[in-house]
């Protein structure tokens, strides 16, 4: 008979204490799915008598992660604190260099240190999963590196934070603003006290890093992603896109094109009938596009406690089973370097809100600097939102009047030179609010 899988645990929050509660609970499932069974035999987390809810006794108690990292006693590390440093990263290079496999689901390490640990899992012999530092329960890391290994992939993209989507989703169902929604999102425990690293796409460019490296064979390089969030996303962008035909979803994109691998996270337009457009609150989604396939969309929670720890578990079956896939599908030494693409030489169709000046030849000359840079218009709406309307029904004067184009596809370099001279004419108040759309 082989003898059981002995897994150490370092991190015994929500999700640590999951992996073993689920370890406990699915043992024999386990046993029959691996050929073998797989034991807790060590763990270890800031405090001792924290109370978890799950029964830890028989279960020894290291005194720190490198404790566990190092012992000869533990076949499979996993790493569950958190953290883009030490002591994440000592203790995961620690295990790897004695042979150890090593589960995480700590995006932050992987993006800056995968390749390293990476190198460190080839030589050594060990497997490096991360299934769960991705988009939670869904699998997109196994279906990237194992499950479309034999095709060509030209687009990967979706949504990877599941607090933006909440907050868009609720601003679209509700009319609410971006601040109410966040104080709600921070309330139920969606959100951090400190929002930024969420809502200013900085979470998503990690994931989109790792993701771009699995699909197109690059180095993983979080700044080679252009990013923006979605602060600047109003309530009338949101209206005005379910009018067009579009939902605005904050998006990862990862494409090839003529020029290089574009990276890419900012607020996006998706057609109302689309896959990803159908995803709300705080699920998660990925759609890749592969040669000689039709889209795949995978869709799933994509944080929380049963939903990370689920990916974790997955991950500790394959080291049970012997699998020793490359971490990034590719030995490390034959991942290429992918600058950051400006994204001047980006290309697609536009969403651009200007709050229109009442001045005779306003329209004209919009029209006029759009024309100039060759931007062609799919469609021009015109509003007058409550509070602009006189008693006569007609608009007052001198208040700026909305006014929303949609552009065929065409370069953000053209675009942004156009919008830049609009400004200069001193036709429009305030800036313009642009949208980029990402068609099927």
């Amino acid at each position: 008979m082989v003898a059981p899988l002995r897994v150490g645990i370092a991190g015994l929050g929500t999700v640590g204490a999951e992996v073993v509660r689920l370890i406990e609970q699915q043992g024999k499932v386990l046993t029959a799915r691996c050929g073998r069974g797989v034991k807790v035999v060590s763990v270890t987390a800031r405090s001792k008598t924290k109370k978890r809810g799950v029964d830890l006794r028989g279960i020894g108690w290291a005194k720190d992660p490198m404790a566990i990292a190092t012992d000869p006693e533990v076949d499979c590390f996993v790493e569950l604190m958190g953290g883009v440093g030490d002591p994440a990263l000592s203790a995961i290079e620690a295990a790897l260099s004695s042979g150890k496999s090593v589960v995480t689901a700590n995006k932050a390490l992987i993006a800056k240190h995968g390749l390293k640990l990476a190198a460190l899992a080839e030589k050594h012999g060990g497997a490096l999963n991360y299934e769960a530092a991705v988009a939670g329960a869904i699998p997109v890391v196994k279906t990237l590196r194992e499950g479309l290994a034999g095709t060509g992939i030209d687009r990967v993209y979706g949504i990877l934070n599941g607090t933006c989507n909440y907050i868009l989703s609720r601003m679209e169902q509700e009319g609410l603003s971006f601040e109410e929604c966040l104080k709600d999102a921070q309330r139920l425990g969606y959100a951090e006290a400190n929002p930024s690293f969420d809502v200013d796409g900085h979470d998503t460019a990690q994931k989109l890093a790792i993701l771009a490296s699995l699909a197109f064979g690059t180095k993983v390089a979080q700044s080679a992603v252009y990013v923006e969030g979605i602060t600047s996303i109003a309530a009338a962008d949101l209206r005005a896109a379910a009018e067009l035909g579009y939902r605005v979803k904050l998006l990862g994109v990862a494409v090839r094109t003529a020029t290089g691998i574009e990276q890419r996270v900012h607020p996006t337009m998706v057609p109302l009938k689309s896959s990803i457009a159908q995803v709300m609150g705080v699920t998660n989604a990925v759609t890749i596009d592969g040669a000689g396939i039709s889209p795949i969309t995978l869709v799933g929670p994509g944080a929380g406690g049963a939903a990370t720890a689920s990916a974790v578990l997955a991950d500790i079956a394959d080291v049970a089973r012997g699998v020793r896939a490359l971490p990034f599908g590719r030995p490390v030494g034959k991942l290429t370097v992918t600058a950051k693409a400006p994204m001047e030489r980006h290309e697609g169709g536009y969403y651009i809100r200007l709050m229109a000046r009442d001045l005779a030849g306003t329209a004209a000359r919009i029209a006029t600097r759009l024309a100039e840079q060759k931007i062609s218009l799919e469609s021009i709406v015109q509003r007058h939102p409550d509070g602009m309307i006189d008693g006569n029904g007609a608009a007052k004067k001198s208040a700026p009047v909305p006014v929303i184009l949609i552009t065929y596809a065409t370069s953000e370099d053209a675009m942004r030179r156009a919008l830049q001279a609009v400004q200069s004419d001193k036709v429009i108040s305030g800036r313009p609010q642009v949208i980029r759309i990402e068609k099927n």
